[in-house]
């Protein structure tokens, strides 16, 4: 395989779709050009309804694009021979709920021609791998969600794909399970496999991805690195301190853009280095300094930027 081809490359992809006969046609991707190469753990970011489930459905082969071409590998995903080089977890994956965690993944092996004398061996590894090794005799009906997510990467790449792709795996989580399936896409990277995962939960993209890209009302808005997407601006400067006699709190105070006060301490927050400075100098002078930070940019703000979302359309890292 030539070192130049892309895990995935997109190339104006066009998509429409209508609810019944009578609706119009509405457009869900609109000339969407991506590439992910390989290796990367690459973020697809955006609200929903932005077009990253239809575009997740065009390359696993479950919908088919109006106008455009999309690759696995070079090899196109019209043609059957991709996708044995895909793993897939849909955002909510689908069990048989008597069978145990074992049999389930004995299935799965069944499903891809694996030997049957090494499923057993191939289903204790990867549940293993997902730290479900514990729980392989619980029937799935007894799985929590973020096991079900963690039993659903174990059977995306039960024939060991290079690519994984992942629809919103970490919805819907509580913060042990975002941690886990975390855990388990960064132990997928360190074995050389590329893992494409979408999520409108921004604080995950920002932690893992190599790259990303931010996709809204089917068109791209931009892809990169993140150091390459989010301004170096300082947006706030925040001053802690303490000890400080009441005028000098209530001055600083009046001219900070917010300030709170917690345990004795004070935090005082400006959006110019002149009204931060100026507190710096005064805590020196007749308090305690006890910290400086600088706020930058996070993909969140450049969420909003872009896209001109509420704060509200957001979702939680929580998913609610």
């Amino acid at each position: 395989m030539s070192e130049n081809v892309a895990a995935i490359d997109i190339q104006g992809l066009t998509h429409t779709y209508q609810k019944n006969f009578w609706e119009k046609k509405r457009l869900a991707l609109d000339s969407l050009d991506l590439r992910v190469e390989p290796g990367e753990i690459f973020g697809f970011l955006g609200a929903n309804g932005a077009g990253k489930t239809t575009t997740i459905k065009i390359l696993v082969g479950l919908q088919t694009q109006m106008r455009g071409n999309a690759f696995i590998f070079g090899i196109p995903t019209t043609d059957m021979e991709c996708h044995r080089k895909i793993g897939f977890m849909p955002e909510n994956p689908y069990f048989y709920e008597y069978l145990t965690a074992r049999e389930s993944m004995d299935f799965y092996a069944a499903l891809c021609d694996l030997p049957k004398a090494g499923r057993q061996k191939r289903s204790d590894e990867l549940l293993d791998f997902v730290g479900l090794s514990a729980a392989r005799d619980v029937r799935l009906r007894e799985f929590s969600k973020g096991m079900r997510q963690r039993l659903g990467i174990a059977q995306a790449i039960v024939h060991e794909p290079p690519l994984v792709i992942l629809d919103e795996p970490m919805s819907g989580l509580d913060p042990v399970g975002r941690r886990q399936v975390r855990e388990a896409i960064l132990d997928l990277h360190s074995r050389g496999v590329t893992v494409f995962f979408s999520s409108h939960i921004l604080s995950d993209i920002e932690m893992i991805c190599h790259r990303a890209a931010l996709i809204d009302h089917g068109k791209l808005l931009a892809a990169g690195t993140l150091d390459s997407m989010l301004e170096t601006r300082e947006l706030e400067i925040e001053v802690v301190g303490a000890d400080l006699p009441e005028a000098d709190r209530a001055m600083l105070a009046a001219t900070a853009k917010r300030s709170v006060e917690r345990s004795g301490e004070w935090l005082f927050t400006f959006d110019s280095w002149e009204g931060a400075n100026r507190a710096v100098d005064i805590l020196r002078e007749r308090g305690r300094l006890l910290e400086l930070r600088v706020i930058k940019e996070t993909l969140e703000d450049y969420f909003m930027r872009s896209t001109g979302q509420a704060r509200a359309e957001v979702k939680s890292p929580t998913g609610e």
